[in-house]
């Protein structure tokens, strides 16, 4: 069998000088293989040689990373204890908040809502468990408690809002409370259901006070509240009756003349009109009357200023 080979033929530019060469087929095959297969070693290497330093470039990254990611904690830690601090105050003041409001205070077990919370199978559940376990625990003890302050925080809002409306009921039930006297004078007759009547001779319940007053002198609302009256009413003359709300009212009856209007908005200290003598009356004098739930009590137990104002 004939043998196989290349023959290369180099020829200078003058076509003087040539020179042949005869390489085996076998020979260029091998050649060949060999540089292919070094071209593939080499390859190999660079390819590893870059994901070794891609890999050195990422851990770098990473640990970079980690150490962020530890100070933010270690920062978040420090607001969470600032904060728990906080809400601790908030919650001592909230005590005294709902005992002047009227409220029983939070029950022990209420306000511990939130302690506590989710254990291992949360904390392995993480997707950052199976990568860094320290790093895991951190994160989600601090979402545990930032979840436990947002629920202590919630709580303390809901009771400041109760606290907040139980004052603003007693403000206005105490707004609405005669406890003031109506005018400048003196008390002549008091609370009586047996009293012997000036003008008829006849004892008959007398279910308010008498509070003699020059002429004109001024006459106030007693509290807050809604004029339901202010015309005249037959022995007691020109009168003016407040509606408080919460069941109460006031009379104010022999006025000489009445400055309020029905439907009026007043408060305590507000005048309602001047002292006089309309009606069934002796001389110039105020009838005043509490009436509470339908009832006429004694305005004495409503007035806490001195009954003899000059």
């Amino acid at each position: 069998m004939p043998r196989r080979e290349w023959n290369i033929w180099i020829v200078d530019q003058s076509e003087t000088d040539i020179r042949r060469y005869r390489i085996a087929r076998r020979t260029i095959h091998l050649a060949l293989g060999g540089a292919l297969f070094a071209v593939a070693f080499l390859g190999s290497a660079f390819t590893q040689i870059v994901h070794r330093t891609d890999r050195s470039f990422q851990s770098q990254r990473l640990a970079r990373a980690n150490a962020l990611l530890e100070r933010e904690l270690e920062s978040l830690r420090s607001r969470v204890d600032t904060l728990r601090s906080s809400l601790d105050q908030l919650a001592s003041k909230d005590e005294k908040y709902r005992a002047l409001a009227g409220l029983a205070p939070v029950d022990p077990d209420v306000r511990r809502v939130g302690i506590g919370g989710p254990g291992t199978e949360t904390l392995t559940g993480s997707p950052l468990y199976s990568l860094d376990r320290e790093a895991a625990k951190s994160t989600v003890g601090a979402s545990i408690e930032v979840d436990e302050l947002l629920r202590r925080a919630r709580l303390l809002a809901f009771s400041w809002r109760e606290a907040g409306d139980a004052l603003e009921h007693r403000r206005a039930d105490m707004a609405a409370t005669p406890a003031i006297m109506p005018t400048r004078g003196y008390v002549t007759s008091g609370f009586s259901y047996n009293r012997l009547h000036p003008i008829l001779g006849i004892r008959r319940p007398h279910l308010g006070l008498d509070i003699v007053a020059s002429p004109g002198t001024p006459v106030v609302a007693t509290a807050d509240g809604r004029v339901s009256f202010a015309s005249r009413r037959g022995e007691f003359g020109i009168t003016v009756e407040i509606d408080h709300g919460f069941g109460r009212k006031t009379r104010y009856a022999h006025l000489s003349r009445a400055t309020a209007r029905k439907g009026q908005r007043v408060e305590r200290g507000d005048v309602i009109g001047d002292v006089g003598n309309t009606g069934l009356a002796v001389g110039t004098h105020l009838h005043y009357e509490v009436i509470i739930d339908g009832r006429q009590v004694n305005p004495r137990s409503y007035i806490i200023d001195d009954l003899r104002r000059n």
